[in-house]
């Protein structure tokens, strides 16, 4: 079996080539909510890539789980309303913060984008503070 931390340095080293290969080739920065986006408001010749983009990103998680023993699994016994309310306001903080964190974590930080460094610190602050809230003041899973 591959140690944690193998499969986790494998993973980042390809979100890390993917990053940098669609910048290199398209001149474009791997934000998801901004590939997205492009795909539910298209523009002329901008819609292969980005729905390519998508598709293997989910493609290659469901290949991952499927193929790999004891690859971890999504949870299942989360509240479908409290499901939806966060993921609301994950949109919300996205078109907030103009960007993700795969654009600003992964593309921005490399880059060395001032904007993007203080955009992460601010949603890994939130993302801190929100789990502590959940878990432990309202003891939800």
């Amino acid at each position: 079996m591959t140690p944690a931390w193998m499969l986790a340095l494998a993973g980042g080293v390809l979100i890390g080539l993917a990053a940098t290969l669609l910048l290199w080739l398209n001149g474009r920065i791997a934000g998801i909510s901004g590939i997205l986006d492009g795909v539910l408001s298209p523009r002329r010749g901008e819609l292969a890539w980005r729905v390519a983009f998508l598709v293997g990103l989910v493609a290659a998680a469901g290949a991952y789980m499927a193929l790999v023993p004891g690859a971890p699994q999504p949870r299942t016994d989360f509240p479908r309303v409290g499901l939806v309310v966060a993921g609301l306001l994950v949109g919300f903080g996205t078109r907030m913060g103009n960007g993700c964190t795969s654009g600003h974590g992964v593309c921005g930080i490399g880059r060395l984008s001032q904007r993007s460094i203080v955009a992460v610190l601010t949603f890994m602050g939130v993302a801190i503070v929100t789990t502590f809230v959940v878990r432990h003041l309202w003891s939800w899973p």
